[in-house]
């Protein structure tokens, strides 16, 4: 070993000392001290508040039942065709009768 001594584990090196933090700013946080009228943020009307948390909920709707399918329109073509099928049924089988005759 040579003579040079190690540094304690943990210890700093010597060097200039880090710069002081600069003191807080006092009341630059309430808008009537000055300054900070700009940064208040003015709560919206509730009308537009409800129409845009239904349109987001809409949009979440949208989303959620096209989740996994590839083919949108292709779903949506064949919903409509089943309803379709399914009011011909109901409008043909009207007469008040069941779904069987007997002879």
């Amino acid at each position: 070993m040579t003579g040079r001594a190690l540094p304690e584990r943990g210890a700093r090196r010597p060097g200039p000392p880090p710069p002081p933090l600069p003191p807080p700013a006092m009341g630059l946080c309430l808008p009537c001290m000055g300054g900070a009228v700009k940064d208040v943020v003015e709560t919206p009307d509730p009308e537009i508040k409800r129409r845009q948390l239904a349109e987001a909920a809409e949009k979440r709707q949208m989303e959620a039942s096209s989740r996994g399918i590839k083919n949108v329109y292709s779903v949506e073509q064949k919903k409509k065709k089943q309803e379709e099928i399914e009011k011909r049924i109901a409008a043909s089988g009207s007469g008040g009768e069941g779904g069987l005759r007997i002879t």
